[in-house]
């Protein structure tokens, strides 16, 4: 959206660089982040940031070959901004040094004081109370700061904690701001743009009307079809789209019989009735069961169902006279963790779906309005476009559905076992007032049977363990910490109305070790 002046993220390797875009979002600034090795000069120009900030990074600047931005951002007349790995490549360009560790390394909580007359505009609201927690995790230091700058904060760990340059508006921090463990980095940050002279005009009304605009210019009077999972992106994306262009839209809802209780018809009743979006829903549910009946490998679900996917919706989309596009949700992390940070494909953090793949297969051109939004964003869209709330904060729900919550080999008598227990699960959540405190909330059947006593007999029926979890985007995720009485009562409404289940667990594995999913 190049109407609105950019902030430029250069990457170099932080595990936290994408909550440094979700930060300048949330304070309606439009940036992007792109890896070190891509902004050249050439990049610079065309982009013409107004302010850049260089993220952190496990590299060490000493180390020869160590990832370097290029002289010219500190040519542009901007203000920078450099975190952690930052601040000490921009102290070694710059005419500084850093030096290895030699007991000045830092990892977790640390509490940053001011220097004596060291008030800044990037520090207003700073210091208040004396000093400030930060979250530092750095091995070398700076040792000498470059010319033009000052010390502007200490921690005991570090002496040169936050420099700055206020005359050509360069500062560098040496922990993250980022991060929630930074209580008062939001304050830094809403600082930071302030003097670079943003005007916050990022917001999800006017990314609507851009978006509009750009879907009718790319798409002319060509028909777009709409691959529909029921999802909140897929389904923002469709609303918005039907939104440019009208009836040129044809969504393709593929059932593969692996939804949730109703959703299907949730999802078509949506569409069809309050959208007057035109809509194939494909019921392909006895196709997919039945190639995945008796398969327990996880990988081999997950293929069949991507393969049956895409053989599925080519057939239908083959039958929509004119089509010239593909729409999809692609949001703006599939786009980022698709892209290698080094340049090698061994190391790009995931390899999506949706970023690549399937429109080579049809033939079509990529319609992606939502590609630079995450997913709070999205969520605020939705709302933008009139979404009903219940729909827009749905827990997130895994392209193979329950097929990858029913370990071992899948049946059609455990999925309806499945879906009965998943949807007591998710109504006592509600009943109880905790959906929207939970990220993400499903039963997993076990591939177990254990002996039971029910009305005096004896029974031998399945296990289920019920998963909960809080997170912020789903990279890491704790365990939600219900009550012993939530879960006595939810066990035993399980265990008496869904027949063929005997005993209940709960799941309090963190992400990381374990995933959220369990296959």
């Amino acid at each position: 959206m190049t109407a609105h002046d950019p902030l430029l993220i250069i990457d170099f390797g932080s595990q936290v660089t994408q909550l440094i875009a979700r930060r300048l979002r949330e304070l309606n600034v439009y940036c992007e982040i792109h890896p070190f090795q891509n902004v050249t000069p050439a990049f610079l120009a065309d982009f013409a940031p107004r302010a850049v900030i260089l993220s952190g990074g496990p590299a060490s600047v000493i180390d020869a070959g160590s990832p370097r931005p290029p002289a010219e951002v500190f040519e542009l007349g901007v203000p920078v901004l450099g975190i952690c790995y930052g601040q000490q490549v921009m102290m070694q360009m710059l005419g500084g040094r850093v030096e290895r560790g030699d007991g000045t390394a830092e990892f977790g909580r640390a509490y940053v004081t001011p220097e004596d007359g060291a008030r800044p505009d990037l520090l207003t609201g700073w210091f208040l109370e004396g000093r400030e927690q930060v979250w530092m995790s750095h091995g070398d230091h700076v040792a000498e700061i470059a010319p033009g700058f000052r010390v502007l904060g200490t921690s005991p760990g570090a002496p040169f904690a936050i420099t700055g340059d206020p005359e050509r508006n360069f500062y560098a921090v040496q922990f993250h701001p980022e991060v929630h463990h930074t209580p008062n980095g939001r304050t830094l940050y809403e600082n930071f743009v302030k003097l670079a002279g943003f005007a916050g005009d990022w917001t999800m009304a006017a990314y609507r009307e851009e978006a509009i605009r750009l879907i009718r210019e790319q798409v002319g009077d060509a028909q777009v079809i709409c691959g529909l999972s029921g999802g909140v992106d897929s389904s923002v994306a469709a609303v918005l789209i039907h939104e440019a262009i009208g009836d040129q839209l044809t969504c393709v809802f593929v059932d593969h019989g692996l939804l949730r209780h109703n959703e299907a018809s949730e999802v078509v009743a949506m569409f069809r009735d309050h959208y007057n979006i035109p809509l194939i829903h494909a019921d392909e549910a006895d196709l997919f069961i039945g190639e995945l009946e008796g398969v327990s490998d996880p990988e081999v679900k997950r293929k069949t169902i991507g393969r049956l996917f895409i053989d599925v919706f080519q057939r239908y989309a083959d039958q929509i006279e004119g089509a010239g596009f593909l729409a999809q949700g692609t949001l703006y992390p599939d786009v980022i963790e698709s892209v290698s940070f080094s340049g090698g494909p061994s190391v790009t953090i995931k390899s999506h779906h949706n970023v690549g793949g399937l429109p080579e297969k049809m033939g079509l051109k990529l319609v992606e309005p939502l590609r630079e939004l995450f997913k709070d964003e999205v969520r605020a869209l939705g709302h933008e476009l009139g979404l009903p709330a219940s729909f827009i904060g749905r827990h997130p729900f895994p392209g193979p559905g329950l097929a990858i919550r029913c370990p071992g080999e899948i049946t059609r008598d455990k999925l309806d076992i499945l879906r009965k227990a998943d949807a007591v699960y998710l109504d006592q959540i509600r009943k109880h007032g905790l959906y929207d405190e939970i990220w993400q909330a499903f039963v997993a059947l076990l591939p177990v049977r254990t002996v039971g006593v029910m009305g005096d007999g004896r029974t031998y029926e399945y296990a289920c363990a019920l998963r909960a979890v809080t997170s912020v985007d789903g990279m890491t995720a704790d365990y939600y910490p219900f009550s012993h009485d939530f879960l006595g009562e939810t066990a035993t409404r399980i265990i008496n109305e869904v027949r063929g289940i005997n005993r209940v667990t709960y799941d309090i594995t963190s992400k990381p070790p374990g995933t959220i999913e369990w296959e």
